[in-house]
């Protein structure tokens, strides 16, 4: 039985390049000037476990699969536990860049089921809304190397990038919005506010009252 909750979590998704962090941001300021109470945070996490993962962007020898996905799992455990489920409790806005909808398309690009690593985020609280923004895989390299002046790392090879877009793709979740993202930055987020918008709209969540109540 899904647990009753106060809050919203969104999750900022998509492949590497498309501009999440950025757009998170811009998306949490907007929300606070409206009265949200706003949390925002990333997965991996800072925490053990997502140190072990960031480990994993310059030598993905060292653990099978299956260990990877372990480590994602158990970041994520302690991510829901200390942050995501306490702030929805407050009845806060949840800003996550990256969730298990990420887990699922790079896994999967690297050859796991993405059904079984759905399944194995079952604990993880749904997300109310999904931003996936939409690129291609070769601009978005493009932005990582020439606009951040950054190497690739072993997640962000052409032909895995192409695999984990498709894996995207082909999610289906209604929590989904896709939004393109290659766009001038500005236009992106003026999209996201009114698809946040709308939807907090017809889900009578009151930024000022959630504010007020603390």
């Amino acid at each position: 039985m899904e647990n009753i909750r106060k809050g919203i979590l969104i999750a900022m998704e998509g492949i590497d390049g498309t501009g999440k962090s950025t757009q998170l941001r811009l998306l949490a300021d907007y929300l606070r000037s409206r009265g949200c109470l706003v949390v925002e945070t990333r997965e991996p996490t800072d925490g053990p476990y997502g140190r072990q993962i960031r480990k994993l962007y310059v030598n993905r020898d060292k653990y099978t699969l299956e260990q990877e996905l372990e480590l994602f799992i158990l970041d994520r455990q302690q991510h829901v536990n200390e942050v995501v489920e306490p702030a929805l409790a407050q009845g806060k806005v949840v800003l996550t860049d990256r969730y298990y909808f990420s887990t699922a398309a790079y896994q999967g690009a690297a050859g796991m089921d993405p059904a079984e690593v759905f399944q194995r985020n079952s604990f993880a609280p749904r997300p109310d809304l999904v931003i996936l923004l939409t690129m291609p895989p070769e601009v978005g390299l493009m932005r990582i190397q020439e606009l951040r002046g950054e190497d690739l790392n072993d997640f962000e090879q052409e032909e895995q990038l192409r695999k984990v877009a498709e894996l995207f793709a082909s999610f289906q979740d209604p929590c989904i919005r896709r939004i393109p993202a290659d766009a001038p930055l500005e236009s992106v987020a003026d999209e996201i506010r009114k698809t946040v918008d709308v939807f907090l709209l017809n889900n009578q969540y009151q930024c000022e009252t959630s504010a007020a109540d603390q």
